[in-house]
């Protein structure tokens, strides 16, 4: 079992935790996930690992409330206890210094975007983050991300922080702009599809990383497969992390709706 150590609510549905978890802490990198569980019957939920304090022993999650479980881990408080935390999973993010990196992340998006971020730019690279949200009070890790950034571009679907738009817009005045070497984007799969759309356009290299159904985390159920370049991939050992450009994502949207 994992002890909760800290919460922070991000807003009325997203919460932060800090959990102790210190072999996991240490071996981390970006682009790991964890799987965790909240009670002996409780669902296997596949989360990122948002930031680590290998010194600390602790891991930082963020949490979005959608269903069942997701609300039961946003409900627990400092002291009470996940009863399984499991990692580090995947395929840990491939950092290089690329030369200017946009990083694009939307809603709880931005949490598995952070560590990438940092990565990125502790590896010599320009980095122009850009958070998008549906409303001002959905903006999260702003003032995180903005000490590992050269610029934070905030985009808001009503106006009402930032600049009115959606995530491709901002994305697309910097590639008009300058040259961009790398796109990440993570994010709802529909956000990460039409980023994906646009930089293929003009021909700029995307990672994605994805949030399929995800259930052991170890290759073993395939509940997680999607297509990638044509051939059959699995999210949790292959990935998380895919050339975006080389993702089926509209067979992904339509297997996500699955449970609807």
């Amino acid at each position: 079992m994992n002890k909760i150590l800290e919460k922070e609510h991000f807003s009325e549905k997203v919460v932060k935790l800090v959990v102790d978890a210190p072999m996991i802490a240490k071996s981390r990198k970006a682009g790991h996930f964890v799987i965790v569980r909240c009670g002996e019957h409780g669902e296997r939920i596949p989360l990122t690992i948002a930031d680590a304090d290998p010194v600390a022993g602790t891991i930082t999650l963020v949490v979005q409330a959608v269903g069942d479980s997701t609300t039961k881990i946003c409900a627990l408080e400092p002291g009470d206890y996940l009863t399984d935390v499991v990692g580090p999973l995947g395929k840990a993010t491939h950092i290089d210094n690329y030369g200017t990196v946009v990083c694009c992340g939307g809603g709880v998006g931005v949490a598995p975007l952070l560590p990438i971020v940092k990565a990125m730019k502790a590896a010599g690279n320009k980095v122009v983050t850009v958070l998008a949200a549906r409303t001002k009070e959905l903006v999260i890790l702003e003032e995180q991300v903005a000490p590992h950034s050269d610029e934070v571009i905030i985009m808001t679907d009503d106006g009402s922080y930032g600049t009115k738009g959606l995530v491709t817009d901002g994305v697309e005045a910097v590639i008009n702009r300058e040259k961009v070497d790398l796109v990440v984007t993570i994010g709802p799969a529909v956000m990460m599809k039409f980023v994906s759309l646009m930089t293929k356009k003009y021909d700029v290299p995307t990672m994605c990383s994805l949030n399929t159904i995800m259930v052991d985390g170890t290759g073993m159920c395939g509940a997680c497969r999607v297509t990638v370049g044509g051939k059959t991939r699995f999210v949790c050992i292959d990935g998380p992390e895919f050339d975006a450009h080389q993702v089926d994502f509209d067979e992904m949207m339509m297997r996500l709706r699955s449970y609807n």
